[in-house]
């Protein structure tokens, strides 16, 4: 297939000072299900199954890289609550838990399939997936296989926080979840995460946590510093994780720690839309050489949204990012928090995850906050949405 007619194309394949390697008037054809030619239209090879972009921006697809959508129940008078003034905390994920321990499984993968399809709706098409809401051996092992059935990004969050039965004895949950459980999980999970935060785990059981899944093959991954000042992102750093999500409180070293590693800095707009704390200071990261990334953290809890384009509109309007940086944080960003180079990026060899917009240009993203400008998602290759 040719796409051509394209107005304006982010490749993300840097060209000069324009990281978003942007080209006017453009194509791309596509060949099982991978890119194999870019350039401009006027250059593009016949084919005899073309498709007129009528002048349309095209983006790569979105790269989710936080979502928790293995749950059942529902938390909206929380989410009321908080409108009134209730701060927000990570005590309220016990109340999903117990919806979920009582879901089958089959409950779990209709909703499960219902987020996918959304999110594929709105452009998404990689997505992680996270379990955390079942925190027992066969919860978390069911939890993971479920997601394993829709992504092949799955990450293992048996150190989600404590439960309610294990209160008083903590040392005995770190040992179940960095032993019978992580076994359990591992063969359906790619990465492992931990809830770094107070009334969550501490930055020692966090160390023991990603230590065991490292050990089992698994990628680590951290959550850390949404809810105040932490040790998580220096913990993060130094155990090589992929990426430490949240972010909203860093000091100068925190800063200065993720520009100076590989870990990506994966900023969750959403949370502080719906929690009402302050938004993650990006500019900050970004202009200290920092990988950014974005993501939904869809949830029930702290934001029930997998609107990537409602990140990205965030991201321009409380996080003092440019459209430019905010669509590569989504795409090319979230790849490198999941280590994938085959997506987040429209070049020869990678995979055909598109988006066209029902727009000129990727601005629109951030210049029409709310409206439904997806015109076609496109997935290696294949129309999805």
């Amino acid at each position: 297939m040719l796409i051509t007619n394209i107005g304006e194309l982010t490749t993300n394949v840097p060209a000069g000072d324009d990281r978003s390697g942007t080209l006017k008037d453009a194509a791309i054809l596509i060949e099982d299900g991978r890119i194999a030619w870019v350039g401009r239209a006027a250059e593009a090879p016949v084919h005899p199954d073309t498709v007129d972009a009528r002048g349309h921006a095209v983006i790569p697809g979105f790269v989710d890289s936080h979502s928790h959508l293995i749950f059942a129940g529902d938390r909206a008078d929380e989410f009321e609550a908080r409108m009134t003034g209730v701060p927000y905390a990570a005590g309220g994920i016990r109340r999903t838990v117990t919806a979920t321990r009582a879901a089958s499984d089959d409950d779990l993968r209709a909703r499960l399939a219902d987020h996918v399809a959304e999110a594929a709706r709105q452009g998404t098409t990689t997505l992680e997936v996270k379990t955390g809401y079942g925190l027992t051996v066969h919860d978390e092992e069911r939890g993971a296989r479920i997601a394993a059935e829709v992504t092949p990004e799955v990450t293992y969050l048996g150190a989600h926080v404590v439960p309610a039965e294990y209160a008083d004895a903590r040392d005995e949950y770190v040992d179940l979840v960095t032993g019978p459980m992580l076994r359990a999980a591992a063969p359906h999970a790619k990465y492992i995460d931990v809830f770094c935060e107070r009334g969550a785990f501490t930055a020692d059981e966090a160390r023991r946590v990603l230590a065991a899944g490292i050990a089992a093959g698994l990628i680590p991954r951290m959550h850390g510093n949404q809810l105040g000042p932490g040790e998580g992102v220096q913990v993060a750093v130094e155990m090589g994780a992929a990426s430490v999500d949240h972010c909203t409180y860093l000091s100068d070293e925190d800063v200065a720690a993720l520009a100076g590693s590989d870990t990506v800095a994966t900023l969750l707009p959403g949370v502080e839309f719906s929690t009402r704390h302050p938004y993650p200071d990006a500019r900050r990261l970004i202009d200290a050489g920092a990988t950014v990334a974005i993501a939904c953290d869809c949830n029930p809890g702290s934001c029930y949204t997998n609107s990537m384009p409602l990140m990205v509109a965030l991201a321009v309007r409380e996080m003092r990012m440019t459209p430019a940086e905010a669509v590569w944080a989504a795409t090319a960003g979230g790849a490198r928090a999941l280590r994938r180079d085959d997506i987040g990026v429209i070049a020869p060899g990678k995979r055909a995850d598109l988006v066209m917009l029902d727009a000129p240009t990727r601005v629109h993203l951030a210049y029409r906050p709310g409206v439904p400008i997806i015109e076609r998602v496109y997935k290696d290759g294949i129309r999805v949405a």
